[in-house]
Order: C-alpha cells, then structure tokens, then sequence
C-alpha cells in the first residue's frame, strides 16, 4: 500500500509519500517565513494554496510514481490552524475525488508519535511533543494516547518565536534563539515555571520583555538563559512521566525537538535514567507530510475509513480525544 498524506497545520504545507513497509519515498515540503514579525494565518493559507499543487507534483516525482500508483490519501484533520487546516484538507478531497481514491483525516499529534516508532525502532516511548502551537508529554496508556503533562498557555515554539520577535527577528525565531545563544557569555536567571506535570511560559516571556527592554542584557545571554530554563522544564515533566509509567525510552517530536541543546540535555537525562532517547532526523521533527501519510497507513489498514462528506477539519481535537485502535 502507497500513502500520499498532506500536511498543514501552521506554516508548512508538507507532501509525503510512504508505504506499509515503513519506507519513505518522498518528504517534500514549503514553508511561509516572514523577515520581521510572526505567522499571519491569512497570509500563511495563501501561501498554501499558492504551492499545494507544486508540492504534490514535487513529491510525486521524487518517489518516481504518479497518482495512479497512489492507494490511499491522508491529510492533517486536526490540530492546528484553521485557515491553513481548510487548504489541505481541500487539497487532499480534490486529490481522492479526481483519482478515486479512498481518503483519511489524521491527528498531527499522533502522527509525530508514530513515524517516531517507525522510524527510530522505539517501542513504547514517552514523547516529549515540542512545537510551534504545541508542548506535551505524551504517552500510550490503557488504550489511548494520554497526556501526562503539558503547556498551560502557550506552546515552547511560539514562546521562543515570541522571544525572537521581541529581539527583532522574524519566524521562525527558534533557530535565531539557538544561534544567539552559542555566543553567551553568562547565565541569567530567569522565572523557573512548573506546576505539578505542567508547563507554563506566558509569565517567562513576560519577564525576558522586560529584561531585553531595560537594555541591561545582551540577546545572546537572554537567548542561552532562555533555552536552559524552558528545556530544563521540559525534561523534568519528561523524566517525571516516564518514572510514573514506569518507561524506559524518551522520543522527542516537533520542531523545536531540532534544537541540538534540547537534544543534548535529554540524552543527559537518559543517560542517568539508564533509558534510550530516541531522536529523529529533523526532517521528521518538523511538520512533515510523511508522518501523515504513516498515520493513515496505520489507521486504514486497522479498518478506518471515511466519506468525502466526514473530511472535516477540527482545530481543537486534543491527542487524548483519539480512539487508538490500530496498536
């Protein structure tokens, strides 16, 4: 079987195509960035509707395979921003009505999971989910993909695009963070926010506006001080989760998941647990379409299907809504 899945959620509108033996035969994507400034959801569907067709067509080339050769479609159903939600999910009814093929609509959040299973070999890990719009820890438990903890606000990706942004750069910031910080010089302490399982980064960012304000710190020592604080967070709910449910593997997902300090800091934390931390080639970190289409894979072949009527789209499902009846 052959799955062409579509992405977009936020910024990036992402065509994968995959087949049931876990093999990726392509993993094209285009993202909307700005200079200044952060994601405008109009201009970010108009970007998407402006490539969706390109996108497809590059994919499709890169696996050598036309839509003849393609079984089933899936797209992005939820979470993520509605008006860049609508455009692949548009995308993914004109596709299966034109060609006849049967279509999926998949939850982003667990496909960040499984392409993470199926590509790194981890068996039942705990997922540290960290992106734009998104921050949960994540682990599957009595049926269902439970979450164990998680922002109380605003995700780690759209905190350090925020970050950024007050420094003067444009989206995505998280990379310029990243960058920033190598050229420390101290570390500056900052608000330290965990609340039981939970994370909370609005009165973080409220603190470093006021800090780059006074023009007393460099944006290199707030940018190191920043990533050490949020990641130190993340990690502490993590190990917490995998001590509760007694798991010995840590997969990390999500864009910020690209983030080599994040990366470092957890394979540190591993290290002393005796776990496995599982990370992904950052191709598979960021939204991508090739996650999409492992997840239809999986739920068309546990029995799931769809009429072009049910395509919807649902910008607020949360992860731990999700029937999982394909493990």
């Amino acid at each position: 079987m052959i799955c062409l899945g579509i992405e977009s959620t936020a910024h990036t509108f992402g065509v994968g195509i995959m087949d049931d033996d876990g093999n990726v035969l392509a993993n094209v994507k285009d993202s909307y960035t700005t200079e200044k400034g952060g994601i405008i959801p109009t201009k970010a569907a108009d970007h998407h509707a402006e490539k969706c067709g390109e996108v497809v067509q590059k994919a499709l080339d890169a696996a050598k395979l036309t839509m003849k050769d393609v079984d089933l479609i899936s797209y992005s159903m939820s979470p993520g921003i509605g008006h860049t939600l609508r455009i692949g999910a548009f995308a993914a009814r004109v596709l299966a009505l034109k060609h006849g093929k049967p279509l999926i609509g998949i939850n982003h959040c667990i496909a960040h999971l499984s392409i993470g299973e199926a590509l790194t070999g981890a068996k039942d890990p705990v997922l540290l989910y960290a992106s734009g719009a998104n921050t949960q820890i994540i682990a599957y438990e009595g049926g269902k993909y439970r979450i164990f903890g998680e922002t109380l606000d605003i995700g780690v990706g759209n905190f350090l695009d925020s970050v950024a942004r007050e420094m003067g750069y444009g989206f995505p910031g998280g990379p310029k963070i990243y960058e920033l910080s190598l050229k420390k010089k101290r570390f500056i302490e900052l608000p330290y926010s965990v609340k039981g399982m939970d994370v909370s980064f609005g009165g973080l960012l409220t603190n470093i506006k006021q800090k780059i304000d006074s023009g007393k710190f460099s944006n290199e020592d707030l940018a190191y001080s920043t990533q050490e604080t949020v990641f130190a967070m993340l990690l502490e709910v993590s190990e917490r989760a995998m001590a509760h449910c007694d798991k010995k593997e840590l997969l990390l997902g999500g864009g910020v998941a690209c983030n080599i300090r994040l990366q470092e800091m957890a394979k540190k934390m591993c290290e002393d647990r005796k776990a496995k931390c599982f990370i992904l080639e950052n191709q598979f970190n960021v939204d991508n379409g090739a996650m999409i289409a492992w997840q239809g894979i999986l739920e068309y072949k546990a029995g799931k299907r769809m009429k072009i009527n049910e395509s919807i789209i649902d910008p607020y499902q949360r992860t731990d809504e999700v029937n999982v009846d394909w493990k």
